[in-house]
């Protein structure tokens, strides 16, 4: 165990988020001087590895955060609105991830490399913005710095560890179904009339392929869903609602006009955005490039001639979030599309958070 430095708490520390902040602390040498793992009834008996110690997980309750300095919270919005307010009055300093206090105008919402600044405001939480906003504006902003964002729209690509451990399973499980109707397809006979069970091409699913589908409501692989978090009476999904909120708040523009469609993909890890933004000043490819370039925490692979562009497959365990298929944008004046690839485990959660708190 690292000695020196702070106590840390990390409320779903067995968790995708959790597991990954821990790493994250871990790999940035982060001063633990020590470390309470935190989670529910049935995570308690299990163990959680670091530097090089195997340590007890606890379970979660009002004494959790005694002599703790920094707690991480990744367990989901009704944890925290329970346990953040009991975090503070015990000194520590909550980091949420989940979207509990995001909205809360007393409660910094922190993109380090866009406005770190405003956790010097922080009451005691500052609050980690949902993981596809923070991919998205690690393009947009340094763009908005130059040419002056005056609205936005967005298509997501969200991967299905989005939805934590149970997203991966689900989709993993609908694979492995597939793969074994297409093998016992292949050995029936010539002339066999019954079709494959799961996804013949022509064909409407099968009840059995529905079964499957517990996490999200239709099945995911080989599919796309237009439909992250549930609908709202405007049309729009909470986060689509979530993506215009938040970049209003972090890059301090109320009145940006942010239009996202949010769409859950057969991918296992890392999110991508396509943008395409209006600006107030004229663009060129060419500046634009120079600048996001240039922006921290990004890299510019837009090489498109040679098949080089941003992958969701090239960006899982990756710190950096990549940027690519940047244009003039033929529908508006002054607009510029790109499109953006991030690990949202880790600059949309894990990595953001530690860097939250390297500011403190």
């Amino acid at each position: 165990m690292l000695m020196g430095g702070y106590h840390i708490a990390v409320v779903g520390a067995t968790g995708a988020a959790g597991t990954e902040l821990l790493r994250v602390l871990e790999k940035r040498s982060f001063p633990v001087a020590s470390l309470r793992p935190i989670g529910s009834a049935r995570s308690v008996g299990k163990s959680v590895q670091f530097c090089g110690d195997s340590i007890p997980v606890e379970k979660l309750d009002a004494g959790s955060f005694e002599k703790i300095d920094i707690a991480f919270f990744s367990a989901g919005g009704d944890v925290s609105r329970s346990y953040v307010p009991i975090a503070c009055q015990a000194d520590a300093i909550a980091i949420d991830k989940s979207s509990a206090f995001r909205m809360d105008p007393h409660v910094p919402l922190v993109i380090p490399e866009i406005n770190a600044e405003d956790v010097k405001l922080h009451r005691g939480v500052i609050a980690n913005p949902n993981c596809t906003t923070t991919v998205m504006l690690m393009a947009l902003y340094p763009l908005h710095k130059i040419f002056r964002v005056h609205r936005v729209f967005a298509a997501t690509y969200q991967a299905v560890s989005g939805s934590g451990t149970r997203g991966v399973e689900e989709l993993t499980r609908q694979m492995k179904t597939w793969a074994e109707d297409q093998e016992s397809c292949s050995r029936r006979p010539a002339g066999d009339a019954k079709e494959a069970a799961f996804y013949q091409p022509g064909s409407t699913p099968p009840a059995t392929a529905s079964d499957l589908a517990t996490v999200f409501p239709h099945p995911i692989a080989f599919n796309l869903l237009p439909h992250v978090d549930s609908f709202l009476e405007s049309g729009y999904t909470k986060e689509e609602v979530k993506m215009q909120d938040e970049t209003r708040k972090i890059m301090h523009l109320p009145e940006l006009r942010i239009s996202a469609t949010c769409v859950r993909v057969p991918v296992y890890r890392a999110h991508s955005v396509a943008v395409t933004a209006e600006f107030e000043r004229p663009t060129s490819v060419e500046q634009a490039r120079e600048v996001l370039s240039k922006a921290p925490g990004l890299e510019l692979v837009d090489e498109p001639h040679s098949n080089h562009y941003p992958m969701p497959l090239n960006v899982a365990g990756k710190d950096t979030c990549q940027v690519g298929r940047v244009r003039l944008d033929c529908a508006l004046e002054n607009g510029l599309s790109f499109w953006v690839s991030g690990d949202q485990l880790l600059k949309g959660a894990a990595l953001n958070a530690v860097q939250i708190a390297e500011l403190l």
